[in-house]
């Protein structure tokens, strides 16, 4: 899925981490792109493909939102003192209305906001897709699954049949 240059560093478009288990958990309504607060190093770690956002979540501080528990790993090439700490938060980019939209959602409805997918933009910048989701039920997540295996099926069947 994602594009690797020869020298090991992803290019543009270039998905660096995905959360798969938040599409299965979450009923997802709207989706957001965000820039991120990073330090160099970061930077350098994101493009050798090297970031984790399975547990991560995204929420609010002092009115802004946030991304916690995203693991980015130090940069190996980097010196002692310009490493960065692999789980800290890191702010999230966003316009001020996108924010308020989400904040309120939050607060008032019981959404959740979860991070989907971690990549770089044809520009090269580090961003993250977020989603205003509300938790499934387990029977819902026994729909889901249903469906999914009879989407399965229904393509085995059609290309047996020609």
């Amino acid at each position: 899925m994602s594009k690797k240059k020869k020298s090991g560093l992803l290019s543009t478009n270039a998905t660096v981490a995905d959360n798969k288990r938040a599409r299965f958990d979450y009923a997802l309504e709207d989706k957001f792109e965000a820039g991120m607060m990073l330090h160099g190093t970061e930077v350098k770690s994101l493009r050798h493909g090297q970031a984790n956002i399975k547990e991560a979540y995204v929420g609010p501080k002092n009115g802004e939102i946030w991304l916690f528990n995203a693991n980015i790993p130090e940069y190996q090439q980097a010196s002692q003192a310009l490493q960065h700490e692999p789980k800290r938060p890191r702010k999230l980019l966003l316009h001020k209305r996108e924010v308020d939209k989400l904040l309120g959602a939050v607060s008032r409805e019981g959404y959740a906001i979860v991070p989907l997918r971690l990549y770089f933009n044809a520009r090269g910048m580090a961003k993250i897709e977020i989603a205003l989701a509300k938790g499934k039920r387990q029977y819902d997540k026994r729909e889901t699954e249903k469906k999914r295996d009879w989407d399965k099926q229904k393509g085995r069947i059609m290309r047996e049949k020609g």
